[in-house]
């Protein structure tokens, strides 16, 4: 943790950040969430940055750094989701133009929205494949062009901007909170609460599986880069946490953190959608989704979980259902060596459970000259659906193979 001069001058520097913010936007809504307080025994309250103009925390930063550098004329920055868009909605806000670095894989929904947020006032580059030749790109156009690069997290005034959320949390709440739950991808919103906080409440830092860019800093004692992310919860899928950022949270414990499986990730983002009516974006429901286990540790105790975006493509809400219902052990896929007789397909579906429901069928090939391999896709209603219908399929002498949970596999065949 940071020394307690420092600590309260960056403080004091968070405070002043927040109350010109309130010239451009308003406070998002600090909200008791009744259902996840009676779920797990505790005061649970949700910070909605999902609720901000442009659905994410990111305009903090993008606002503190570009009102400390209006001069600079021209601001460049290389993303393909909430940085740009609060860049873009800074640009037109302060009249300064931006141009905006997105890789060419960006989906349009995306782009049309940083384009909207940013009106004349920004230009959308689309360079590579990947976020790295993205970013090289836009680095070099800035040196070339003598604009300032604003990072998405690795620079001081963005901490700073970030830590807003936590001067707004210690207003609306009337104290620090017991426990807090954050989502962690470069580190520049954990950075700034933790050094707007210090040691005045317990933290727990929630990072996708494949994306566990902090825990690895963390056992490594330094910034290290991971071999492969898992691109899912693209708002935290960081190969490697800041420089600065690290040197803010480097103290914080590998204890504190959590690393979420994406699947189960899901079943979270549909419970929110379902049940409370809340659109999260992946990374938007880490924290919430880090309740399940954190158990007992939180009981009694109040806690508020940063819900960090809602930037939800609902293109997504397939993949994000077929996800769930995998994790959660309703959904399997299988392939079945079938007959190639008349009535064969009958006698199988004569096998079916009253839950069970068919979700796909797909003859693949004849493997032999009196049996095809179908691959069968089944929905139901309880995990316990398919130990009875894999019994009636042994009795009956049926050859399958689940392939629910073969990745390799999988990726070729659903």
């Amino acid at each position: 943790m940071r020394q307690a001069n420092t600590m309260d001058s960056f403080h004091d520097t968070a405070l002043a950040a927040t109350q010109e913010m309130r010239t451009v936007f308003p406070e998002s809504p600090l909200l008791r969430n009744a259902h996840l307080s009676e779920r797990f025994g505790a005061d649970i309250w949700l910070k909605r940055e999902d609720l901000s103009p442009v659905r994410s925390y990111k305009l903090r930063g993008a606002f503190n750094a570009m009102r400390k550098r209006r001069d600079a004329g021209l601001f460049v920055c290389a993303s393909a989701g909430n940085h740009a868009q609060g860049v873009a909605y800074m640009c037109r806000q302060f009249g300064i133009r931006g141009v905006i670095f997105m890789p060419v894989t960006t989906p349009q929904q995306k782009i049309q929205k940083t384009r909207m947020f940013g009106g004349d006032f920004i230009e959308i580059r689309m360079i590579g494949d990947y976020f790295d030749d993205c970013l090289a790109a836009a680095q070099a156009f800035c040196a070339e062009n003598g604009g300032h690069f604003l990072s998405p997290f690795d620079d001081p005034d963005v901490i700073e901007g970030q830590a807003s959320v936590g001067v707004e949390i210690e207003t609306q709440l009337g104290r620090v909170p017991d426990h807090l739950v954050v989502p962690v991808g470069g580190g520049g919103l954990s950075a700034g609460l933790v050094s707007y906080f210090g040691t005045g409440c317990q933290y727990t830092f929630v990072e996708p599986s494949g994306g566990a860019c902090l825990r690895a800093a963390l056992e490594a004692g330094k910034p290290v880069t991971l071999e492969t992310v898992n691109t899912f919860a693209d708002g935290a899928a960081v190969a490697r946490i800041g420089q600065e950022t690290f040197a803010r949270l480097k103290g914080v414990g590998i204890a504190n953190t959590l690393a979420v499986d994406e699947d189960r990730l899901c079943t979270t983002i549909l419970e929110m959608l379902n049940v409370e009516g809340v659109v999260l974006e992946p990374a938007g429901a880490l924290a919430v989704d880090a309740l399940k286990d954190l158990g007992q540790s939180i009981r009694g105790r109040t806690v508020v979980c940063v819900t960090s975006g809602g930037n939800f493509d609902f293109e997504r809400l397939p993949e994000v259902k077929e996800r769930a219902q995998r994790y959660s052990g309703i959904k399997k896929y299988f392939i079945l060596r079938l007959p190639q007789r008349p009535g064969a397909l009958r006698d199988f579906l004569n096998l079916l459970g009253p839950d069970d429901d068919i979700a796909r069928f797909e003859y693949l090939k004849k493997s032999a000259r009196n049996f095809g391999s179908v691959l069968i896709g089944i929905e139901t209603v309880t995990p316990e659906s398919f130990a009875t219908l894999f019994a009636r399929l042994d009795e009956h002498g049926y050859v399958y193979r689940d392939i629910t949970d073969d990745e390799v596999l999988a990726q070729f065949v659903i």
